[in-house]
């Protein structure tokens, strides 16, 4: 059976009024940052909200089982603190000054309470093999309940997908995908088997894998595709393209 009638009956694209807000605007990659901003701060999303880009964020869970919005797994490079991320409450991540500003680590609530709406934002889902997902999944799923604003999740882990599936298909779920040189018929296996176990509503697709005829062959059927990260004039003509909405930093505005 050919893959795309695979594609089709086991990750079905979705309704197009469902997800047509992602492609209407361009993103801030972890905020709009620079010397001055750290990434995913408070300074960088108010900025990115200043300009009217749609906010990138990462999240990943505490030692007491929120989540807060830091991409590293350890603390060194961005906190004078040191240790795994995962090892601090949430109350005592939020509470530590990210270096060389006045920003905090923040939660996703906080966060959410911050952007208020006034942008749509994309959460991504840390999230490690040797880890459940479901802890950050639920406490992802508590923190956007009753959230007014545009909000999607997205991660590389398909599992993260599949739980937002099952447990809560009412948010917008979107699978990362980056092909890292892997165009073989197995490369192209390992992506569809992902996508089907994922079921995702868009794709976060790597800039340095477009032009793609995977990502060209989901979004001809109805799934948009934003690209990462987008930093240089020529990564976001690659990504305009191929059709992508950039999640950009730096030069690629």
């Amino acid at each position: 059976m050919p893959s795309s009638l695979l594609d089709r009956l086991l990750s079905p694209a979705p309704k197009p009024s469902r997800v047509a807000w992602l492609t209407q605007q361009e993103y801030a990659h972890r905020g709009l940052h620079d010397d001055g901003r750290i990434e995913n701060s408070r300074s960088a999303f108010a900025a990115a909200i200043e300009c009217g880009l749609g906010i990138e964020c990462d999240v990943q869970r505490s030692a007491d089982r929120e989540v807060v919005v830091f991409h590293d797994w350890t603390l060194e490079r961005l906190t004078g603190a040191v240790g795994e991320t995962a090892k601090y409450s949430a109350k005592v991540l939020a509470a530590m000054p990210l270096k060389g500003s006045n920003d905090t680590i923040p939660t996703l609530a906080a966060f959410l309470d911050q952007v208020a709406g006034q942008v749509p934002v994309l959460v991504e889902i840390k999230s490690k093999d040797d880890r459940r997902v479901v802890t950050p999944c639920m406490a992802v799923r508590r923190a956007l309940e009753g959230y007014r604003g545009r909000a999607a999740v997205m991660s590389f882990d398909p599992r993260v997908c599949r739980w937002f599936a099952a447990h809560a298909p009412h948010i917008v779920r979107g699978l990362v995908v980056t092909e890292e040189g892997h165009r073989t018929l197995m490369g192209r296996l390992r992506r569809h088997l992902a996508l089907w176990h994922a079921r995702p509503d868009f794709l976060a697709y790597d800039v340095r894998d477009l032009p793609s005829r995977f990502a060209e062959s989901q979004r001809r059927r109805g799934l948009p595709l934003l690209s990462w990260t987008v930093k240089t004039p020529d990564l976001r003509r690659a990504a305009l393209d191929a059709g992508a909405t950039p999640i950009a930093e730096a030069q690629g505005f």
